[in-house]
Formats: structure tokens, C-alpha cells, sequence
């Protein structure tokens, strides 16, 4: 009987979570084409996926360099 009641709420999470994946995953996409578009040889193509998959970082860095903190 405990088990169930400490299980109720847990479906919460993995819907907000979902969505951010959803997000994660067109950004990935979106900056894989762009990179692999851009790219002049084989391996740049492999380094532009590579970018696609850290892309979030770049953007987070970038934005609190702006930011000054």
C-alpha cells in the first residue's frame, strides 16, 4: 500500500522532462544540417555533428558572456 502512494505524483516529472528532450532534439537536427551544410570536407562534416550534440553549451556560454556574469 505504500508503494502506491509513494508513485502517485512521480508522472509529473517525466512530462516536463519530454518536453525538453522534444526541444534538445529540433536544436540537435537544426544545427546538425547547419553544420554539415557549412561544411567543406568529410571530416568537417563529422566535427559539425560533434557541435550538434554540445550545441546547448556554446549557446549557455555565449549568452553569459553577454550577460557579463
Amino acid at each position: 500500500m505504500n508503494e502506491e502512494k509513494c508513485c502517485e505524483g512521480s508522472n509529473r516529472n517525466h512530462q516536463a522532462t519530454a518536453s525538453g528532450g522534444a526541444v534538445y532534439g529540433l536544436g540537435f537536427i537544426g544545427a546538425a544540417i547547419y553544420f554539415i551544410s557549412h561544411a567543406t570536407g568529410f571530416w568537417m562534416g563529422v566535427l559539425g555533428v560533434l557541435k550538434a550534440i554540445v550545441w546547448p553549451a556554446y549557446l549557455v556560454y555565449e549568452a553569459l558572456g553577454k550577460l557579463g556574469v
